[in-house]
């Protein structure tokens, strides 16, 4: 028996490279061996977990950084009066505008009631929208609706429509000008009489920032002369400024001019309306 124990030792010598005190040790020795094994897998699992972890929690920070290409904003006025005169003035709009490389898009609406010693003096709806596709920084093709509604120009609505063609003479982070040269359809019941016709439409627009008092100045104008009738034509001016007191908050005054050169029957060429407001931005 001891010569079968000391051969078994023999074997077990040359194959782990045991000594005779530590043989009953052995089977100890492989246990903690394949305990630490295991271990370290685990270890090097959470080790990867985390990385990915940590990669995803910066890739999503990367993602909710992006600034949204979105410039929105709504507009609210409110004038009242008593005494000797009565009057009221409503005015509101929205607009938003989306500036991208390629495509930019335009969108707004704003309306204006007013009451004149209980006579309606103002009743005005009105909405655009225009789409511009840019081949280069410079210029660009655009698609433009537009509709008004003015009651005390006897205007039941007014719809033009149509493509054209633009170019940015400037265009930086403080300063834009542009001319637009394209055509128009024009749908509209202006008193008893509805109308269609083709016509031109010729429009500029300019904006100028001022950074260091948080201002902007703005003025655009559009001319729109009936194709086959140059003497009937549409012109919209605007002219306007709007001034910063917070972050979202601004102070903003602007005058409109919509002349018509062939009006409703007793109506005058020119409704001009000045407003003020309160812009909220977001």
């Amino acid at each position: 028996m001891r010569g079968n124990a000391l051969v078994l030792w023999a074997a077990l010598s040359l194959g782990l490279g045991l000594s005779p005190d530590a043989f009953g040790q052995t089977v100890v020795t492989l246990t903690n061996i394949v305990t630490v094994t295991v271990t370290n897998t685990v270890t090097v699992t959470n080790l990867v977990s985390s990385i990915g972890s940590a990669t995803n929690s910066a890739a999503g920070g990367l993602l909710a950084s992006e600034p949204n290409p979105w410039e929105s904003s709504v507009t609210a006025g409110l004038t009242l009066t008593g005494g000797n005169s009565s009057t009221l003035l409503v005015t509101g709009g929205a607009q938003t505008h989306r500036k991208k490389t390629e495509n930019e898009i335009g969108l707004g609406a704003d309306g204006a009631y007013g009451v004149n010693n209980s006579v309606k003096d103002v009743d005005s709806l009105h909405g655009f929208g225009q789409y511009n596709h840019l081949f280069d920084d410079k210029f660009y093709a655009y698609a433009r609706i537009e509709a008004l509604h003015d009651g005390v120009a006897d205007l039941q609505y007014r719809v033009t429509m149509g493509p054209g063609a633009g170019y940015y003479f400037f265009k930086n982070t403080n300063t834009t000008l542009a001319g637009e040269l394209g055509s128009s359809f024009v749908n509209q019941r202006l008193g008893e009489v509805d109308e269609n016709y083709a016509s031109l439409r010729l429009a500029e627009r300019m904006e100028q920032k001022f950074g260091g008092i948080n201002a902007r100045l703005w003025e655009s104008v559009e001319i729109l002369p009936q194709v086959n009738q140059f003497q009937n034509y549409i012109m919209n001016v605007e002219v306007g400024v709007e001034s910063a007191i917070s972050k979202s908050f601004s102070l903003k005054t602007f005058l409109v001019d919509n002349f018509n050169n062939m009006p409703a029957a007793g109506r005058q060429k020119n409704d001009v309306k000045l407003v003020s407001g309160i812009t909220y931005k977001f």
